[in-house]
C-alpha cells in the first residue's frame, strides 16, 4: 500500500506549475539534504551544534529546514560547517544544454 504522501505527491506533480516550482528548488533541497547528512554523520543534535556555533537550537532548525525570510550568510554556513568538523566549499558550476558539469579552473 502506497503512503498518503506518495499518492499526494504523484497527483500534485501532474500539475505543471507544481512540478516546475519543485524543480526550481531542487538545488536548495539537495544542499539542505547534505547539511542534514553531515550533522547525522557526526552524531550531533541541533542543540549541540547551536552551542558550538554560538546561537540557538531554533536558529539551527531554521537553517536546516530552509525556513525563514533570508538565506544564511556564507559566514553562518562556515560556522555551521566548522562546528561539525567540516569546511564549507562553494563553487560555480557551468550549465550547458541542461547538463551540469563542474568547470575546471
Amino acid at each position: 500500500m502506497k503512503s498518503n504522501l506518495a499518492r499526494f505527491r504523484r497527483r500534485a506533480f501532474r500539475r505543471v506549475g507544481v512540478r516546475n516550482a519543485y524543480d526550481e528548488l531542487d538545488e536548495e533541497f539537495a544542499f539542505l539534504d547534505e547539511v542534514l547528512r553531515a550533522r547525522a554523520r557526526v552524531g550531533l543534535t541541533q542543540a549541540e551544534v547551536a552551542k558550538r556555533v554560538g546561537t540557538t537550537q531554533s536558529a539551527i532548525a531554521r537553517l536546516e529546514s530552509g525556513a525563514g525570510k533570508h538565506s544564511p550568510s556564507v559566514a553562518t554556513l562556515q560556522r555551521y560547517a566548522r562546528a561539525l568538523g567540516f569546511r564549507l566549499e562553494i563553487r560555480l558550476v557551468r550549465v550547458r544544454d541542461g547538463v551540469r558539469r563542474a568547470e575546471s579552473s
